[in-house]
């Protein structure tokens, strides 16, 4: 199966663990199975600040660098325990065991998804806290 990728001037994606930039308008044909993460999906570890977050970045991470994937799971296994500890809700608590699932199954990019929505989850929990008054 063919995945066509447009980027725009400036615009990065990593292939494999491959860092690569767009230089004017560029649109790519992937042809074979390839790990692949747009620019708008890539984290970098300083914007790892949260559970969720966290539990993200050591996601990516297993996707794209498979080379030191042993290590990647173990973090992912660590995130998924700090993050469940925090967790409330029994939707974000199924949403991080569907996670999981798909992190035993080695499908790390469909996992990202959820960890999305577990990004969102956390960011609208965080904005309901009342702040305390000083």
């Amino acid at each position: 199966m063919t995945l066509r990728i447009s980027l725009r001037d400036g615009e990065k994606v990593i292939v494999n663990g491959a860092v690569l930039r767009a230089t004017g308008r560029t649109q790519l044909r992937v042809e074979n199975n390839a790990a692949i993460l747009r620019g708008r999906d890539v984290m970098s570890p300083e914007e790892a600040d949260t559970p969720a977050r966290r539990l993200y970045f050591a996601c990516m991470m297993a996707y794209i660098d498979h080379e030191d994937i042993g290590r990647h799971q173990n973090a992912i296994i660590a995130r998924v325990g700090e993050l469940m500890g925090a967790l409330q809700a029994p939707e974000a608590k199924a949403v991080c065991i569907e996670f999981a699932q798909k992190v035993a199954a080695s499908q790390f990019y469909r996992a990202l998804a959820d960890c999305r929505w577990l990004i969102n989850y956390e960011a609208e929990a965080v904005a309901r806290t009342p702040v305390a008054a000083e």
